[in-house]
């Protein structure tokens, strides 16, 4: 693919988020499409927003989980960027009008109090780099179809990764912990739609640690010359399966001892 290509790929990206009509497939539209396209075109699409005057929060950590990963048939996670319109509050109700097939995945989010990056960034840079971790709520979107309704072609990760890796919003719970307070494996999260149970998952979901998802996003980060920033949101990545949330849902994540998160859809 061409930078022409990657940014008429996000500039549809942009504009189906703002007409709420997906498009298709961009795997269709570039057979040839890489991981390095995919990559470009999510870019393309983080300085279109800039441009609109959006500001970065931080970044989400996806595929952390044997089962995405054997989905998608990859064996990496993907990321990809939190922008300040994201953010939603604990409790809060959600527009009907704002996403097109929203789901949520139950997260815990780190909160940097220092810089952090470079190749050679180790678990112990990151707990040094930590002010908080807290329970919180993904809310995924996604722009591109899921499945092209003339072949039946699925969409691919590259698909996934073009578009900001599906991110939508974020939820923040009110508890904040020190990194060292909990076993981060462990803990672990009872997922409720509408009252019912729907999932339920452990930290050790996430690359067996979710320190170690902030790790990957990191080094990854470094090759493409970034870094984390202070103040800066992580979301580590599911140790859930997506659980859809159609207009009425309401959701509740019970992460036990280490908080709660709360998310109406309108």
């Amino acid at each position: 693919m061409s930078p022409e290509d990657h940014a008429r790929a996000a500039a549809d990206l942009l504009q189906a988020e703002q007409n709420r009509e997906q498009i298709g497939l961009l795997t269709l539209r570039h057979p040839e499409m890489g991981m390095d396209d995919a990559y470009q075109v999510q870019n393309a699409l983080y300085h279109q927003k800039l441009a609109a005057g959006r500001k970065v929060i931080g970044w989400k950590i996806g595929l952390t989980s044997k089962a995405m990963q054997y989905a998608l048939n990859i064996d990496i996670p993907d990321s990809g960027i939190l922008f300040d319109d994201m953010i939603f509050d604990h409790g809060g109700t959600v527009p009907a009008n704002r996403f097109i097939q929203p789901r949520i995945e139950a997260e815990i989010a780190f909160v940097m109090k220092a810089p952090v990056g470079g190749a050679d960034v180790n678990r112990e840079d990151i707990i040094a780099a930590t002010d908080y971790v807290v329970p919180s709520i993904e809310i995924l979107d996604t722009r591109i179809q899921r499945v092209d309704p003339q072949t039946g072609k699925a969409r691919t990760v590259y698909d996934t990764i073009s578009d900001n890796a599906a991110n939508a919003g974020i939820v923040l719970g009110r508890e904040r912990h020190a990194i060292d307070a909990f076993d981060l494996r462990w803990v672990g999260a009872l997922t409720f739609r509408n009252g019912e149970i729907e999932e339920t998952g452990l930290g050790a979901g996430v690359l067996n640690d979710p320190v170690e998802s902030v790790v990957w996003l990191a080094r990854r980060m470094a090759q493409y010359g970034q870094s984390i920033g202070p103040g800066q949101v992580i979301l580590s990545g599911s140790f859930i399966r997506p659980v859809e949330c159609p207009s009425g849902t309401a959701i509740q994540a019970d992460f036990g001892p280490f908080g709660s998160v709360d998310i109406n859809f309108a």
